[in-house]
């Protein structure tokens, strides 16, 4: 996945939207983008956008954004979402490995319950909207089978921490959320599960965002969320990898298949070494990936 889509998950009219976006994943929301009295609301026309849209080909994967586990209403989004089969669960507010396991739980209840496959719902955590999850972060390895990626916010780490704002006068991002992003690309290594970069939330600065895509992929994310639909194509275009750097990947694996047992092999007047074989055969994966 490159891009992942936040839709508000009480809006037909946007889901529908978010369906003809581009985007390679939607996260239906059932969080911050719903009102405490719309939760059930929410939650009815989720499953009812699941239970509609699942068997489409060429759809986006759906996942659904829950409420945190300690705000008591996890396992009403959860009771009310999972018989319409998701193909995942964007946890909030996470706090380490543990809570990954702890939804993990929850999720194998209502799969045995509702008929479904034994660990085919995955989970992305949003591993950094607090200070606890900052610290937690290299707890994720072996938390469970289900975590397929950690992403990171800092929207709501600022609003943990009490800062006037996450930005610069230039609009990077200041030295803590610096720190939270570098981490969560060492927790999601350390776990092996894709790194998801964080929301733009200029959604009119197309130019800004493209910069900001660049960077990440150059640092190792392999995908960014979006709040808008006209976010996607950028979001698309930068983690889609490019012929040249693809044939690139491919030289550099059939040099190491042509000579076993090397250490390091030129491959166009380079030297390269495992590091570099390892780099190519992810990127060639995710480029393969459905």
């Amino acid at each position: 996945m490159r891009s992942l889509l936040f839709v508000p998950g009480d809006s037909q009219r946007k889901l529908e939207k978010g369906l003809n976006s581009g985007a390679d994943a939607l996260i239906i929301d059932l969080e911050d983008s719903v009102d405490l009295a719309a939760k059930e609301e929410a939650r009815r026309v989720t499953a009812a956008f699941l239970s509609d849209t699942r068997d489409q080909t060429d759809r986006p994967r759906l996942y659904v954004r829950v409420n945190g586990l300690t705000t008591g209403l996890i396992d009403a989004d959860l009771d009310g979402v999972m018989r319409a089969v998701p193909d995942g669960i964007v946890l909030p507010k996470t706090v380490g490995g543990a809570d990954v396991s702890h939804l993990g739980a929850k999720l194998a209840v209502r799969e045995a319950e509702f008929g479904l496959a034994d660990g085919g719902t995955r989970i992305l955590a949003i591993a950094t909207e607090n200070a606890l999850g900052v610290f937690a972060l290299g707890t994720f390895a072996g938390a469970s089978h289900r975590l397929m990626g950690l992403a990171w916010g800092g929207e709501d780490l600022s609003a943990d921490i009490g800062a006037e704002t996450n930005r610069d006068d230039h609009g990077a991002y200041t030295e803590p959320y610096r720190i939270a992003r570098a981490l969560t690309l060492l927790g999601a290594a350390a776990a092996a599960v894709d790194a998801v970069d964080s929301v733009y939330t200029n959604f009119r600065d197309m130019d800004g965002l493209a910069a900001e895509c660049r960077q990440a992929l150059r640092d190792g994310f392999v995908a960014k969320m979006a709040i808008h639909p006209a976010q996607v194509p950028v979001i698309n275009e930068a983690f889609t990898p490019s012929t040249e750097a693809l044939a690139r990947a491919q030289a550099a694996i059939d040099a190491f298949k042509a000579n076993p047992g090397a250490g390091v092999v030129g491959v166009n007047g380079e030297m390269l070494d495992r590091p570099h074989l390892l780099r190519a055969e992810r990127l060639l994966s995710r480029a393969q990936k459905p």
